[in-house]
This record gives C-alpha cells, sequence and structure tokens, in this order.
C-alpha cells in the first residue's frame, strides 16, 4: 500500500510540475505578445506622426500642431481660445463666431492631443528597451515555443 501512495504522490507532483511550467509558459507567451503589439505600435508612430522631431517638447503641456509643422503650449492655446471667443472670431469648422461652448470643445480635444503625443513619443523612446527585452524572452521560451 505504501508504494501505491508513494506513486500516486509522485504522479500529483508531476502534474502540478507540468501545471505550473505551462503556467510560466503561458503568461511568457502573453508577454511576448503584448510587447509585440508595443513594437508594432512604436514603429508605426515613428512612420505616421510628424512630430517625433518635437518630442523632447511634447511632455503634456503643449501639443503637435500639424498644420502649421509646430509645438503649441496648451495654456497659450487656452488663452487664444478665451480672445476668439470675446472677440466673435469666425469658427470656420463650425460655420459661425466662436462660442463658450465651441472653446471647450476644442480645449478637450487639444487637452487629449497632447497626452497622446506624450504617449508616442514616451513608446518611440521606448523601442530599443522593447526589442531587447522581446530577445532576451524568446531566448528564454522553450524551444517549440518561439516564433
Amino acid at each position: 500500500m505504501g508504494s501505491f501512495r508513494q506513486a500516486v504522490l509522485c504522479a500529483g507532483c508531476a502534474t502540478l510540475l507540468c501545471v505550473a511550467v505551462a503556467a510560466v509558459g503561458h503568461a511568457q507567451s502573453e508577454e511576448i505578445d503584448e510587447i509585440k503589439g508595443k513594437i508594432f505600435d512604436a514603429h508605426m508612430a515613428q512612420q505616421t506622426f510628424s512630430g517625433l522631431k518635437y518630442c523632447g517638447e511634447l511632455n503634456g503641456k503643449s501639443f503637435y500642431f500639424q498644420v502649421r509643422n509646430r509645438i503649441l503650449n496648451l495654456e497659450e492655446y487656452f488663452h487664444s481660445l478665451e480672445s476668439f471667443v470675446k472677440t466673435g472670431v469666425y469658427n470656420k469648422a463650425k460655420g459661425r463666431n466662436w462660442t463658450l461652448e465651441d472653446a471647450k470643445e476644442r480645449w478637450e480635444e487639444v487637452k487629449q492631443q497632447a497626452q497622446e503625443d506624450k504617449r508616442k513619443c514616451e513608446l518611440v523612446a521606448s523601442l530599443p528597451k522593447l526589442e531587447k527585452r522581446l530577445q532576451e524572452l524568446q531566448a528564454a521560451a522553450p524551444a517549440e515555443k518561439k516564433e
């Protein structure tokens, strides 16, 4: 009876070990997929975001204004929007003079754009680290899991 118990215990341990190894492999595979996705996004940003040369200034307090190929400070832009409303400047996009609601809407858009520009710059800057981490994970992955 003792050897049967020992055999069952051994088989149970072996099963647990296999499950643990599979879980680690699965987690590693998920991390590899996640890093590949970030690398893809970084390469896309390199190809499509023409504001990359201004990344030193894109810190969330400014945004890239593609039409003029320049950086605009959010605070200064906000004051311009206020001025548009006060002076009744024509809003070509709306087909009427700027209103307070138009200014608020545009303010929210450029704040989001500033954060997105910052995110793109950070992603591109992290590309060498992401590629290095991917190589490390792929080298450590079991041979049959390598892609």
